[in-house]
């Protein structure tokens, strides 16, 4: 990257030579950390085939738009899922954020249990992830009549994406309110409803009802992470801390954070090999298709400003496997909780989610094929535990 000036400095020559030096070594790091996280952070050791079940996203990707009070129907099976979509509006300090949500139900009769599905916390989280396991789940006929609310994180999937320092703190309490807040769809359910999340929306979910701040009649964690991208990679000592708000702080800057973005996260080719490295297990299942919707949430205003805080850390809910294990443990005969683990999850996310097999506060543990998203590439694997341990808390 070249430099220069046309007026006079107003820096020292030292401090500008010090500066363009370790600004150049930081995006030399920055590219080579980004790389070679997504090629060794996960690994996809297993391939697994179920082509009835593969995720198709051209039904959705095609015709799906984002609007306010919009409703359409699925009409591929005997049983009709409606979808309607929406926003709320999460006053959050001086800011009005629009949150994205949808709500997936039927006209069946029966008493009507209520689910809330939130997306693994990541620089490509979606409420896609979700949609095809909502349906699924909807459509099994059992003793309860299932409606799920699938809603988006701010600063990610569909809601706004403003400038504000995001954090776990952030996301909990943005959980926290949607649940509890009078205008949202799940409000008049806050102690009847089951939870069910992904990765880093999981753990962050664990947390708050640890602390009482809500109160789920379940929680399913599927995937469950607690580290980001580049701590888990490269550790967290007072060092990388320094180059990780670096880092940050580049990204959330005006033209050279938005340049850094578009070449690194939101780039088509990098963001497929993320998925065929580590967020997939099967190679076959990352479709030209997938990788457009998430490449298209790049493109929104504000963008990079939340997957700086993921991608550094910000988001972890906890710093350690003994503090991710309390969690757990402090829900224990408090209320159901289901972990999902994967088969093909690399070596050191799959550490912590085994660590979950026999840890006090999780009532039943199960695997299933896949990496960090199964409940989106392998979904009707997911929503098949999903139901049957819904069939047993009813």
């Amino acid at each position: 990257m070249y430099f220069s000036w046309s007026r006079k400095p107003k820096y020292s020559t030292t401090f500008r030579l010090y500066f363009l030096h370790n600004l150049n070594i930081f995006f030399s790091n920055l590219a080579m950390s980004m790389v070679s996280f997504a090629m060794s952070h996960f690994s996809s050791t297993l391939s697994f085939n179920f082509p009835t079940h593969h995720t198709n996203f051209s039904r959705y990707t095609k015709s799906f738009t984002i609007t306010t009070s919009a409703s359409l129907d699925y009409s591929t099976d005997k049983s009709t899922v409606s979808l309607k979509t929406s926003n709320w509006q999460w006053k959050f300090k001086d800011n009005s954020i629009k949150i994205y949500y949808e709500e997936h139900g039927n006209e069946s009769d029966g008493p009507r249990k209520n689910i809330l599905m939130i997306p693994a916390i990541s620089d490509i989280s979606s409420v896609e992830e979700w949609r095809l396991v909502a349906k699924d789940i909807i459509q099994r006929s059992g003793n309860a009549n299932w409606r799920a609310t699938i809603v988006d994180w701010p600063g990610l999937g569909y809601s706004e994406r403003p400038k504000i320092d995001y954090n776990a703190d952030v996301m909990e309490s943005f959980l926290v309110d949607f649940i509890l807040d009078q205008n949202t769809p799940v409000s008049s359910l806050a102690e009847d409803l089951v939870i069910i999340g992904g990765g880093h929306g999981a753990t962050l979910a664990i947390r708050a009802a640890k602390k009482g701040l809500i109160k789920p009649t379940a929680i399913v964690a599927v995937a469950p992470t607690w580290s980001g991208p580049l701590p888990i990679h490269f550790g967290r000592d007072s060092k990388t801390e320094s180059r990780y708000k670096l880092l940050r702080d580049t990204l959330r800057s005006p033209v050279v954070g938005w340049m850094m973005y578009k070449l690194t996260v939101s780039n088509k080719e990098f963001m497929r090999h993320q998925y065929k490295s580590h967020i997939y297990a099967d190679y076959a299942n990352v479709t030209s298709a997938i990788i457009d919707s998430r490449h298209e949430l790049t493109k929104m205003k504000g963008a990079r400003y939340a997957p700086a805080s993921f991608l550094t850390g910000l988001f972890d809910p906890v710093k350690t496997r003994e503090e991710f294990l309390e969690l757990f443990e402090g829900l224990e005969d408090k209320l159901p909780v289901l972990v999902v683990s994967t088969s093909s999850a690399k070596k050191k996310s799959k550490a912590e989610m085994e660590a979950l097999r026999e840890a006090r506060g999780v009532s039943k543990f199960v695997e299933v094929p896949g990496a960090l998203l199964p409940q989106e590439e392998y979904s009707y694997l997911v929503a098949r535990e999903l139901y049957s341990f819904l069939q047993n808390i009813i």
